[in-house]
């Protein structure tokens, strides 16, 4: 039979524990995407840091294999919507965080209007009522291809594709944020 693969992990954490510069804006981005933890913004991360490792090595080949393996690289990360077909492979270079963490799951169910928030679109997923292509998806963080991006629904056993369904109706009504006044706050002397 064979013994099984030996798990490791899938992301690097910092090398530094505390700088408040980074920590601030991770918590923004955790805040933003509505990420469970700090591990899952480093998985992102690592993954991107693949990608530009890929793009740097690319870059010292000859020119022949060199065309044959960017055009790889760049097919790819155009299927995952991560950049268009016309980039070039410097362009792999300037990708940010956030362009990976907009293809996630749980982004483009919100970007769809499946959810109210980021929270409600994480738990709709975890709960088995989003499917990707006619199959239930269960992992929020699932890189959405860009041929499944328009498949992106409820599941036929979820009570939320009926239309019906009262959360279908409040998402339907025009969603603008309404500005509540600042109250003042009377102080004891």
């Amino acid at each position: 039979m064979g013994d099984p693969r030996k798990g490791r992990k899938k992301y690097t954490s910092p090398g530094h524990p505390y700088q408040k510069a980074r920590l601030e804006n991770e918590l923004i981005i955790i805040g933003k995407y509505g990420l469970r933890n700090k591990k899952e913004l480093w998985r992102a991360r690592t993954k991107l840091a693949n990608y530009r490792s890929q793009a740097r090595s690319l870059l010292g080949l000859e020119s022949d294999t060199r065309i044959e393996r960017e055009k790889l690289l760049i097919d790819k990360l155009n299927r995952l919507g991560i950049i268009s077909v016309e980039t070039e492979i410097d362009d792999v270079l300037s990708l940010e965080v956030e362009t990976i963490l907009k293809r996630r799951l749980q982004t483009q169910v919100l970007e769809k209007g499946l959810a109210g928030t980021i929270y409600q679109a994480r738990q709709l997923i975890t709960h088995r009522h989003i499917m990707v292509q006619g199959r239930i998806m269960t992992s929020p963080s699932y890189i959405v291809p860009v041929a499944s991006e328009n498949d992106i629904a409820y599941a036929s056993t979820s009570p939320f594709g009926d239309e019906a369904h009262t959360m279908n109706a409040s998402l339907s009504r025009e969603s603008t944020i309404l500005e509540i006044p600042e109250k003042k706050i009377m102080r004891r002397r």
